[in-house]
């Protein structure tokens, strides 16, 4: 699913209203009524609704909004924010068929904000929209500031007032929506970490814009949606064999560390590959041998870390990272890999560390590898950013000029590709915020990679069933008792639901 900046937003709005044909003022309606079906859908009449319009076409929203609600029997207070005499020609239409029926209040100073708002009630924030570009001050400000002062539940329509969906905002005052309804598309600012005070959650709704419009637009962003990866997930075929699934080595583990290495292996496994080999410290060869079965272990030489690689040459995948320190002799086995290796890697914890540690390895690193950073380990490779604006873009700088793939991880794990594309996650919780499950997700990536998905399907399969599985046991196990091995063991749900 396309993020599209304000400007093509604002330009498939009018797309539709030309070519559909539609009017304006009927989009908007239509706009109003995907809003009040979601809202009717996920609130009941006990409670007050406040309504808070702008005076432009987001205002027009909350005006129809408010007239639809009112007519549907809700307790509706519709309030007005204006400092001037602009308006909308579409929020003047609504305005007037609002006030037929129900009466408005207009404030234009503090004194107005005297609305005896209780915990109980909603308030739907309909100020600003998506093309705002500057600082709210002012009227708008302060009740931006009395709604978040406010105990209410604070729906938002579209975007929260105040916020830039293209760019780093003015943090003065911005709407702390407790959900965001978003029309038609998401918006880049709702997948931004620094965001999250003022988008607690979101959804969207369909408005019927214009969709081949919308598929022709350039965006350097995409949302993972289920429609993408039923594109992308590739059916075995009745012959297959299990050397064409991968034969795949994961070198991980370290003394204390063990751990590591089983979960990356487990999920490796579990996730399809045909043929897996861990490259391991000799402390852990009964440990490996006991808790993964299903997977052929070869020892280091030395018994606590990594200090060696073994023969390369049957394997099409490595995966390195997990568990395995940063010894000085490890630092030379990353060298090794990187000298006689050429096919694309997946690295992840302490491999991306020692990446960061010694950058001319960044240089020689195989076109097409695939890097999955936690933000502190990203933040070693390119040493600080001033906002998560610019971290995106640090990212997309170094994927184009290392030719690789960084997989930055968190809420809406970031993708960003040698061409400079970023796709966002759609799937996860806060449950997989625990120790290990970057291990699992760098087995799950290098399973894909194995079974000869390009680097950038593997990325993004493997991102999505990674939260997919933690969505589905977290449903079942709850997100606080939820670790890394539920992650694995609901894997084949996740498979499962994919393929249905």
């Amino acid at each position: 699913m396309k993020i599209l900046s304000a400007e093509l937003i604002r330009k498939a709005d009018q797309y539709t209203i030309e070519n559909e044909p539609i009017q304006s003022i009927e989009l908007m309606e239509r706009a109003s009524r995907a809003f009040v079906t979601w809202f009717e859908s996920n609130f009941d009449r006990t409670r007050r609704v406040f309504i808070f319009c702008g005076t432009g076409n987001n205002g027009g929203d909350g005006l129809a909004i408010a007239r639809i609600l009112s007519f549907r029997k809700w307790d509706v207070t519709t309030v007005t924010v204006k400092k001037s005499s602009k308006k909308s020609q579409d929020f003047t239409i609504n305005y007037l068929k609002l006030a037929e029926v129900r009466e408005i209040a207009n404030i234009e100073k503090v004194e107005d904000l005297n609305f005896n708002v209780q915990k109980k009630d909603i308030i739907i924030d309909a100020i600003f929209g998506s093309g705002l570009a500057r600082e709210v001050t002012g009227i708008y400000a302060s009740a931006i500031d009395f709604i978040n002062n406010s105990s209410a539940t604070i729906i938002s329509v579209d975007v929260p007032s105040g916020l830039f969906i293209d760019a780093i905002s003015p943090k003065k005052s911005i709407i702390k929506a407790d959900h965001v309804l978003s029309f038609q598309l998401p918006k880049l600012a709702f997948l931004i970490p620094e965001n999250s005070e003022y988008v607690k959650s979101w959804s969207i709704t369909n408005i019927g814009l214009d969709t081949d419009f919308i598929n022709s637009q350039p965006s350097d962003y995409e949302y993972i949606d289920d429609l993408l990866i039923k594109k992308l997930f590739k059916p075995r075929a009745k012959f297959a064999h299990k050397t064409d699934f991968g034969r795949i080595l994961l070198m991980s583990g370290s003394q204390g560390k063990m751990g590591a290495c089983i979960l990356c292996a487990s999920a490796c496994i579990r996730s399809g590959a045909g043929l897996v080999t861990t490259h391991i410290p000799s402390c852990g060869y009964q440990i490996m041998q006991s808790s993964v079965p299903e997977v052929m272990t070869s020892s280091d030489f030395n018994e606590r870390f990594l200090t060696g690689i073994p023969d390369l040459e049957p394997y099409d995948v490595i995966g390195i990272g997990p568990g395995i320190d940063r010894h000085i002799d490890t630092y030379e086995v990353i060298a090794q890999l990187l000298e006689k290796f050429r096919k694309p890697i997946v690295l992840d914890a302490d491999a991306i560390n020692i990446i960061a540690d010694e950058q001319s390895f960044m240089k020689q690193l195989p076109e097409g590898s695939i890097l999955t950073p936690h933000p502190g380990e990203f933040k070693r490779i390119v040493g600080f950013w001033n906002d998560d604006f610019e971290r995106l873009e640090q990212q997309i700088a170094i994927s184009k000029e290392f030719k690789v793939f960084i997989v930055l991880k968190g809420a809406h794990t970031s993708i960003s590709t040698p061409e400079g594309k970023v796709y966002f996650n759609s799937t996860g919780n806060p449950g997989m915020a625990t120790g290990g499950s970057g291990d699992v997700l760098t087995g799950i990536i290098t399973s894909l990679l194995g079974q000869k998905y390009s680097p950038e399907h593997a990325a993004i399969l493997g991102v999505y069933l990674h939260g997919l599985a933690g969505d589905i046991a977290a449903e079942f196990l709850g997100e606080e008792s939820l670790i890394a091995s539920d992650i694995i063991d609901y894997l084949p749900q996740a498979f499962l639901e994919i393929k249905n």
